[in-house]
């Protein structure tokens, strides 16, 4: 699966033919093909969302069901890249909000006694909450766009602490994409 992220032209695709592409990797992983989004390793999601323009990831934010696949996939990959020696006697919770819609996605996260878990469930009162597209929070949390440069440009709206939210990315590795040192 990584073979075939790392040889995926993708500036030469549509933002229609990304977002089938996409499809298709998810339908393939459904169908227990063992082909899927998920199997991809962090570098190569990386590098895919790297190599796309803002219209395809416009794509993804605007498609029901791969806009749920993409922020589960962050959200369960956060763990992973949490740092907890930078979140020494941090204990936050932040909800997230993904305009969707008339709506939103929601999501939480929580960092407490050097953990950090995300999910959908929205059991815990936050300390602050972030609102900010989805094409935007897939730029941010694959290191392809300066998380300062958003909440300067508005593009991340804050309800409730500032404070944590412009602390958060500092308590993770957020991956980079390839080359980019």
């Amino acid at each position: 699966m990584n073979g075939f992220a790392r040889t995926l032209e993708v500036g030469k695709l549509t933002p229609e033919q990304f977002v089938q592409v996409l499809e298709t990797l998810h339908m393939l992983g459904t169908a227990g093909a063992g082909i899927d989004i998920a199997s991809l390793t962090t570098q190569s999601l990386v590098d895919v969302v790297a190599a796309a323009t803002r219209e395809q990831l416009k794509g993804i934010a605007d498609h029901d069901e791969l806009r749920g696949v993409f922020l589960d996939e962050i959200f369960r990959r956060m763990s992973e890249h949490f740092r907890p020696e930078r979140a020494r006697h941090v204990d936050i919770v932040v909800s997230w909000r993904f305009p969707a819609g008339d709506d939103f996605d929601r999501y939480q996260t929580v960092i407490e006694d050097g953990l950090c878990v995300s999910s959908t469930d929205l059991a815990r009162t936050p300390d602050t909450t972030i609102t900010v597209a989805v094409e935007d929070f897939i730029r941010m949390a694959t290191g392809t766009a300066a998380v300062a440069a958003m909440f300067v440009t508005g593009k991340v709206k804050v309800k409730g602490e500032y404070a944590p939210a412009v602390r958060l990315s500092g308590y993770f590795d957020i991956p980079k994409p390839t080359g980019s040192d």
